[in-house]
């Protein structure tokens, strides 16, 4: 979500520049720094905004040009009112006044803009600076989902070879867990004493709750639906992805707390490794 675009637009004998900065957002959240003749305006601009950029901390930027640097003038009938105000408002609270003249220069209405009143070629123009502005953050935004994809399925092959490599450890740990139940009872029981056919049972059992091939399968499902979801066109698939990759988890940990193998353990907490990554660039698609 995050991007940058910039625009030049001239109203009157003025020039201004348009500057909108979108980051990562869970809604939209515009913020808007306009001189005040154009805050009629704004109700427009918001709209433009939010139809293109959908969600994301949204700042707009918009400001006069001034020639070779030359400073703008003050609006000093502004400033005393400001100043008037914060001094009775000092009095009255007993509040220290403080240094407020650099205070009050940060106000932004304070800059003399005299700009006529808009005619419709202006107001065409300011909207169409805007849109430039938002076309260069969607390309911005296009730039780095393309980069973010790239990522977010090299780490979901990550996690299904990840998953791959849990088959070996899963025959061994069979082999293992048989004679460590062997030696366990051999360790209480006399050996003519076990049933070997009640053993085998047992053993079977107790193999079938442990058993992670559901959960492989599952998150095998998960995972392709993931990079399915990746190659839809559109909005709003954000909130998929995340939904998606909490089920991806759920079969990971289930295969965990399953796994009674360190080797498969290692392999798993990779796995997570893998998936926290991917949680955490979700967070920056729409």
């Amino acid at each position: 979500m995050t991007g940058y675009g910039k625009s030049k637009v001239k109203l009157g004998d003025k020039a201004y520049s348009v500057e909108i900065k979108s980051l990562n957002s869970k809604q939209l959240d515009l913020n808007f720094k306009i001189i005040a003749e154009l805050r009629e305006k704004e109700l427009v601009i918001r709209k433009m905004i939010s139809e293109k950029l959908v969600r994301g901390k949204i700042d707009l930027y918009f400001q006069e040009d001034r020639a070779n640097g030359s400073a703008g003038s003050l609006n000093f009938t502004l400033i005393e009112q400001y100043f008037n105000q914060l001094q009775s408002f000092s009095t009255e609270k007993n509040i220290p006044l403080g240094d407020v003249i650099p205070a009050i220069l940060r106000f932004q209405d304070i800059n003399k803009t005299e700009l006529c009143e808009l005619d419709d070629d202006d107001v065409a123009a300011l909207h169409k600076s805007v849109s430039e502005a938002l076309d260069d953050i969607i390309e911005f935004r296009k730039a780095e989902g393309e980069e973010l994809e790239k990522d977010l399925i090299g780490r979901i092959n990550a996690i299904q070879q990840l998953k791959n490599d849990l088959l070996p450890f899963e025959k061994n740990r069979i082999e293992k867990l048989r004679e460590k139940l062997k030696q366990d009872l051999a360790n209480h029981l006399q050996d003519e004493s076990i049933d070997k056919n009640r053993f085998e049972e047992e053993l079977i059992y107790y193999l079938e709750k442990i058993d992670i091939n559901e959960e492989k399968v599952r998150l095998d499902t998960h995972c392709n639906y993931f990079l399915e979801m990746l190659e839809e066109k559109g909005y709003e698939k954000g909130k998929k992805l995340g939904f998606i990759a909490q089920e991806i988890g759920r079969e990971i940990n289930t295969i965990g707390s399953k796994a009674n193998d360190a080797e498969m353990q290692k392999s798993v907490i990779l796995m997570k490794e893998e998936l926290e990554k991917i949680k955490e660039q979700v967070l920056n698609i729409l």
